[in-house]
C-alpha cells in the first residue's frame, strides 16, 4: 500500500480479532517508530512492545480512553523524556507505526494521553520517563469502511498563501 493510500483509508480500530500480530509485522511497526525523525535527532523516546495478554489487560484498565487495549494482541507503550519537543517527536513516531500497521491490514488507535503513571510499575518504566500513550494493534474484528472518512470540506480547513485564500 502506498503511503497516501494508507493515510486516505486509515480509520481507528478499537475491536480486534483474536489473532496474533506476526512477529515480523510487530518488528516493522516498532521499527517504524524507531526510524521516525525527531528534533535535532534527540530521539526522546522509548517504546515498549507488549504482547503478553495479562499485561495488555492491565494496560486496558490504566488508559481510561482505551479499555479496548485489553482485547488487542499487541500494543506499544510510548514513553517520552522531559524535553521541549518530546510530545511532537513521539507523535510522529506513533503516526509512523499506525501507517505501517495499516499498510499490512493491522488496525490501531491512539489511547490515553499522559497521566498514565499506572503503567510504570507494570512495565518497570524508570521515573525519568513519562508514558505519553498506548497504541494497541491487531486485525480489525470487522471490516472497516476504508476511505469513508467524515471530514470538514477541504476549502474550510486549507488555504493557499494566506488564510482564507482558496487552495485551487
Amino acid at each position: 500500500m502506498e503511503v497516501f493510500e494508507a493515510v486516505r483509508t486509515d480509520l481507528a480500530v478499537r475491536e480486534f480479532q483474536d489473532k496474533p500480530v506476526p512477529p515480523d509485522a510487530a518488528r516493522r511497526i516498532v521499527e517504524a517508530a524507531w526510524l521516525s525523525a525527531s528534533a535535532a535527532n534527540r530521539q526522546p523516546w522509548h517504546f515498549i512492545a507488549v504482547d503478553d495478554r495479562d499485561t495488555l489487560r492491565q494496560l486496558g484498565g490504566i488508559a481510561r480512553s482505551g479499555p479496548y487495549i485489553a482485547g488487542a494482541p499487541f500494543a506499544v507503550v510510548v514513553c517520552i523524556e522531559d524535553t521541549d519537543f518530546a510530545v511532537s517527536d513521539a507523535s510522529r513516531a506513533v503516526q509512523s507505526m499506525v501507517l505501517t500497521a495499516w499498510s499490512e491490514g493491522i488496525g490501531s488507535n491512539w489511547a490515553g494521553f499522559r497521566n498514565l503513571e499506572g503503567a510504570n510499575p507494570v512495565l518497570g518504566i524508570p521515573d525519568n520517563l513519562e508514558v505519553l500513550c498506548i497504541v494497541p494493534f491487531g486485525y480489525p474484528a470487522r471490516p472497516v469502511g476504508k476511505g469513508k472518512k467524515q471530514r470538514k470540506p477541504f476549502a474550510h480547513v486549507v488555504s493557499r498563501n494566506r488564510f482564507g485564500q482558496p487552495f485551487e
